[in-house]
């Protein structure tokens, strides 16, 4: 199996930006699947990213996702595919990371927790971070998201799609991330990953009945063999949730007023 040089991920003159829809992904029509744990977070000023359901009324995204001086709501799809949209109230962003920067180059950690108004309800189904799971490189991890099909199909996002990358490797920038890639094409041309609409999203372990979140979705890029200027189809920056697990905990718990079920973590 071919793996990805990592010094080329800090060299390589690839076009990144903010995983702003799953490209090459398929559409989840399970009613019992991941709608019931993935959510898409969008603001007033139009702007969309994705989310995971870590409680019944917080979602752990990306904190660049919430810089924008905006209002906040959650839309979440359940068993019938009928939306329900829900407004945040409160927002607790990880005190390392450092507003105006680009997520590449942030310095700090790219992650926030959203309060929902009021619980989404039983027909959905939280992740809990403290059963994150463990990746090695050349293992297969699954991403889901809200965001567009490709580049400049805007009007694809609002669908959540999913589908298996695998890991290439930790690696330090401005911050430590998991890269993940297209088993296949390995980022060198186009093929799957996250695109404009997935920031924020879950990348998953383990199988359909089991998953575990593993991480919250960064960044992307572009393949390394392309012209194109699109941040698409290459690389997927991951923040692995085991890394901040205290964060995440402590950030659940002064949102929630120190939840029984967060309490003695």
């Amino acid at each position: 199996m071919r793996f990805l040089p990592l010094f080329l991920l800090a060299i390589a003159p690839i076009f990144v930006t903010p995983a702003h829809a799953v490209l090459q992904g398929t559409a989840d029509r399970n009613p019992n699947g991941l709608r019931r744990s993935v959510v898409s977070i969008e603001n007033s000023a139009g702007e969309l990213c994705s989310g995971a359901v870590i409680a019944p009324d917080l979602v752990l995204t990306a904190a660049h996702c919430v810089m924008d001086k905006a209002s906040y709501r959650v839309m979440a799809f359940g068993h019938s595919f009928k939306s329900k949209t829900l407004k945040v109230i409160a927002i607790a962003v990880h005190p390392a990371f450092v507003p105006g920067t680009v997520p590449r180059k942030q310095p700090g950690v790219d992650l926030a927790i959203v309060k929902l108004e009021q619980p989404l309800g039983s027909e959905f189904s939280p992740f809990d971070p403290k059963l994150a799971g463990k990746v090695e490189s050349g293992d297969t991890v699954t991403i889901a998201g809200f965001g567009v099909l490709a580049e400049k199909q805007r009007n694809s996002a609002r669908v959540l799609r999913q589908t298996d990358l695998i890991s290439v490797g930790l690696v330090e920038l401005a911050n430590r991330v998991m890269i993940v890639a297209d088993r296949d094409k390995l980022a060198e041309t186009t093929g799957a990953g996250a695109c404009r609409g997935d920031s924020g999203g879950p990348i998953l372990v383990g199988s359909q009945s089991d998953y575990r979140l593993f991480g919250i979705v960064s960044w992307s890029s572009g393949a390394l063999r392309t012209t194109d200027q699109s941040a698409c189809g290459g690389l997927t920056a991951v923040t692995p949730v085991n890394d901040h697990i205290g964060w995440i905990v402590e950030g659940a718990q002064k949102l929630n007023g120190a939840r029984d079920e967060w309490a003695g973590h």
